[in-house]
């Protein structure tokens, strides 16, 4: 929380076209590219829909380090006839994380398998409205404070892209819910709750009496 919190949209978003010439409102997803278990494909698809369908000047950036499969996916992205609307600014450094999700329109995370999924929490941290997948342990870290997506439907996330581009209010809405969200996470009273349960659980095997098996 000390990095990860709610800043100046505007401030952010003039970092961000300094930076990179990136002007207009934009998908972000946060995540190493990696196919096919990260679903860029399906995210890109989506995105040639969305764009077809509604010619909304919204873009596409996928931040992350090149990994398994990256190929595929740089190759989709040059094939997409709105290619020029998709960005891959490569590895994005732990600062400049804050001001990515402030400036950001919301964050896309269609991932198909995810242990925990720390983009997410992060980007809601920082006020940014969050789309998400509920794969893996996803749905309980954005609980009810993300609109939820099915990854395995292109037509879904489509539809969700375009919710999200087109309604002011719904991108209000969750903006405050995931700021009231991600401040329940707090690793500090997270460590401590479990340092806890550990220490009621070794006390208990203390006084647990020795009981002998059959064998011996």
């Amino acid at each position: 929380h000390d990095r990860f919190k709610p800043g100046d949209p505007g401030r952010a978003r003039a970092e961000i076209a300094r930076r990179h010439g990136l002007r207009q409102p934009f998908f972000l997803y946060v995540s190493r590219l990696e196919h096919p278990a990260k679903n860029h494909a399906g995210l890109i698809e989506a995105f040639n829909r969305f764009k077809a369908a509604t010619r909304s000047p919204w873009l596409l950036v996928l931040g992350g380090s090149d990994w398994h499969g990256a190929e595929i996916i740089h190759a989709l992205i040059r094939k997409s006839p709105f290619s020029a609307d998709i960005f891959s600014p490569g590895f994005v450094p732990d600062d400049d994380l804050p001001d990515w999700y402030r400036a950001a329109g919301a964050l896309v995370y269609p991932s198909l398998f995810e242990g925990f999924g720390m983009p997410p929490l992060e980007a809601m941290a920082c006020g940014c409205p969050v789309v998400s997948a509920t794969e893996g342990a996803l749905g309980e870290v954005i609980g009810d404070a993300a609109e939820p997506v099915d990854p395995r439907s292109v037509a879904d996330i489509a539809r969700q892209l375009a919710r999200i581009a087109g309604d002011d209010a719904l991108r209000q809405r969750l903006r405050t819910a995931g700021i009231v969200h991600a401040g329940r996470f707090d690793w500090t009273r997270a460590a401590a709750a479990a340092l806890e349960v550990y220490a009621r659980a070794a006390a208990a095997s203390v006084s647990e009496p020795v009981r002998r098996s059959a064998w011996g």
